[in-house]
């Protein structure tokens, strides 16, 4: 992976970061862009080949890394794999909770299993994996940030409402964390990524990518270093006094247009029943 870091290169150095996801797409890139810039990096994710690929690809270029498989949806899975991060790093200073997921079904058709699972990987799994980084690692030290991931669900998301309902979840509960572990000086941001480059849109048809970056007011798709620079730019000394809040990078999507089409009949092509 060609560097292109718009940071010095010690900006993290000391740093111990934790990435959920952190085998694939966005998590893989904020940990080779920690790392470069000096952070020690512990990646997690449910598969273990991502996760020895992105570990052994950090390792070449000199990045002190270590991967760990949990299913952030069991909270002693959790609990067990923050204790190991800490056994061999020392600590976690930042906290990327950038794991999840998603697919595409309308709300009338969704299963109750189906809902649980989206809820319980997204909105769950980042508060389970929260509590136990900062009662492990961060309130003994009573320093720490942690980093949430939601997604441009502002306006909704046909076809995705466990997606939206758990991410706008996240939102919240990034900022009512924000206010509760204050006081142990620790801090709790939220990024909200548009429509990014990465390996998830390979499941999309050319048709459906288009559409996606003809709503995006600067006409391009993010790449992944873009979130991945935010995540350095908090982790560093320039984002000291930032706690409690949601930075969308989306290309000005937020403010304009729309993808949803809605029919005139449910049932015709393009609606939200079957």
């Amino acid at each position: 992976m060609t560097s292109s870091s718009i940071f010095r290169d010690d900006l993290l150095a000391g740093t111990v970061a934790l990435i959920t996801g952190g085998g694939t797409g966005i998590g893989r890139r904020t940990a080779f862009e920690m790392g470069r810039l000096g952070a020690r990096i512990a990646i997690v994710a449910r598969r273990q080949e991502p996760l020895d690929a992105t570990v052994a690809a950090l390792r070449d270029e000199g990045i002190d890394a270590r991967c760990y498989v949990c299913d952030i949806r069991d909270a002693d899975a959790i609990q067990q794999t923050v204790a190991n991060v800490i056994a061999d790093f020392g600590t976690i200073d930042v906290l990327f909770n950038n794991a999840g997921g998603q697919f595409f079904q309308p709300s009338l058709e969704l299963s109750p299993n189906g809902w649980r699972a989206v809820v319980e990987t997204n909105l769950t799994g980042t508060f389970l994996m929260s509590q136990a980084v900062a009662k492990q690692a961060m309130v003994p030290r009573r320093s720490g940030l942690i980093v949430n991931m939601a997604i441009n669900m502002w306006r909704g998301l046909p076809a995705a409402a466990h997606s939206s309902a758990a991410r706008a979840g996240i939102v919240n509960l990034t900022r009512t964390l924000s206010v509760e572990w204050a006081a142990h000086k620790i801090r709790v941001n939220c990024v909200a990524p548009g429509s990014v480059e990465t390996e998830g849109l390979d499941q999309y048809p050319d048709s459906v990518v288009r559409q996606l970056r003809s709503v995006i007011p600067l006409k391009t798709m993010g790449q992944p270093e873009d979130i991945a620079w935010m995540i350095c730019y908090l982790a560093s000394e320039a984002g000291r006094w930032i706690t409690g809040e949601t930075i969308c990078i989306d290309g000005g999507s937020q403010n304009w247009g729309s993808m949803w089409q809605i029919p005139d009949d449910p049932d015709e092509p393009g609606g939200y029943r079957s």
